[in-house]
């Protein structure tokens, strides 16, 4: 079967990691992705960090399967190669700071309205209107202002989420609404703009505390790994060290676990545990019982015991533990990529399309693809030599 966006061209404008993320998903799909870079260091994104093998961990993630041209867009000569490449796109995507793209006649309205097919994405911060729409917008900035870092954390600190949240939010909805802008144009035959905000996408993720605060008068406690309103819902540790997390959904399974694994079935009929309400009314007694009795038991038994009883359980694994997981390995998850520095490890994406299998294209180097791209938009060799001299292309 071939990928579902096979024949599908993107031209993105795009740095750090909420419009690539979004990007590198049309690249999975089989997307022809022409990554527009800076001649002078490209995405900034770059230069984040050296963690893989020279490369930053940010960029290698978020960009994968895509070509990169280097061009010099304060250059009239560059906005013509770059109109020349969108004139020929059927998505652009853009995230440049709120007014930059305006000001190079690159946000959605202005595309949509040359190229009525194009489908035109501005990704921001907050939105192109409003008090904050030309307020910078990091993603542990939008973490706090959307309130996802008030929810996060102890009850003593809160904590921003330890992956960016809000570029990831923002990512994904960027990607699904390109999805339902080409079914549109499907139908309509025309594209049209599609405005993302990393605020707007992580406020919907707030919706359970959100909710919760609004009609229950106060918003939901920081519990660390405890649940607000469910018990026992936490982690604990175990006679060889590591914790183990476990979750009690129902007064049925808690006395499932009460039973079978405390070995104190009276806690199932005691009026102090048998309900969520009483359990979470006493936080306190049932954590301590359940710690007790997991503090007996290696891991790996408290793991046994509890998928015996039918408990949801698992590990606190860190990132190691992860990258040698053998769900990952069963299922055969891993692949390998090009990269400027060499094969690299990578997931495949979680979109599976029994049939076919996700495009793995390279890590691009800066610039690796300008001259092929110049070359298909008919300049000769002559004309890429004096553009690379004047410092327009890279």
């Amino acid at each position: 079967m071939p990928l579902p966006l096979d024949g599908i061209t993107v031209v993105a404008v795009e740095q750090a990691v909420s419009a690539p993320f979004a990007t590198r998903q049309l690249a999975d799909l089989g997307a022809r992705v022409v990554k527009v870079e800076r001649p002078e260091g490209g995405d900034f994104a770059r230069a984040y960090d050296t963690s893989v093998h020279g490369l930053a961990s940010h960029f290698v993630w978020a960009n994968r399967g895509k070509e990169s041209i280097a061009l010099d867009l304060k250059d009239e000569r560059g906005r013509e190669i770059l109109e020349q490449l969108v004139a020929g796109a059927d998505v652009f995507v853009q995230n440049l700071a709120q007014g930059a793209a305006a000001r190079l006649g690159l946000d959605a309205a202005a595309l949509c309205a040359r190229h009525p097919r194009l489908v035109a994405v501005d990704v921001s911060g907050y939105g192109p209107e409003g008090p904050y729409a030309h307020k910078r917008a990091y993603d542990m900035l939008v973490q706090c202002e959307a309130g996802l870092v008030s929810v996060t954390g102890t009850p003593e600190q809160p904590v921003k989420a330890g992956v960016p949240a809000a570029d990831i939010a923002a990512a994904m909805y960027a990607f699904s609404g390109v999805l339902a802008a080409l079914l549109r144009r499907g139908i309509t035959g025309r594209g049209g703009p599609v405005e993302v905000s990393m605020f707007d996408a992580l406020a919907e993720w707030m919706g359970h505390p959100l909710y919760f605060g609004m009609y229950g008068g106060e918003p939901p406690a920081r519990t660390a790994l405890a649940h607000a309103v469910i018990a026992p819902y936490d982690a604990y540790p175990t006679a060889d060290g590591p914790l183990v997390l476990l979750s009690v959904q129902n007064d049925r399974e808690w006395r499932r676990l009460a039973e079978q694994v405390l070995e104190r079935p009276e806690l199932g009929r005691d009026p102090d545990f048998a309900t969520n309400v009483a359990r979470t009314g006493n936080r306190a007694k049932t954590d301590a019982a359940v710690a007790e009795a997991l503090a007996g038991l290696t891991a790996d038994e408290a793991i046994g015991r509890l998928e015996r009883a039918g408990i949801a359980c698992a590990r606190l694994n860190g990132v190691a533990e992860l990258a040698a997981h053998p769900q990952l390995s069963a299922r055969d998850r891993w692949r390998e990529v090009t990269s400027p520095a060499g094969p690299l490890r990578t997931l495949l994406p979680p979109i599976t399309l029994p049939g076919s299998e996700a495009s793995m294209g390279g890590v691009p180097g800066l610039g690796e693809h300008t001259d092929a791209l110049l070359r298909a938009l008919g300049m000769t060799d002559a004309q890429i030599t004096a553009l690379r001299r004047d410092g327009v292309v890279a």
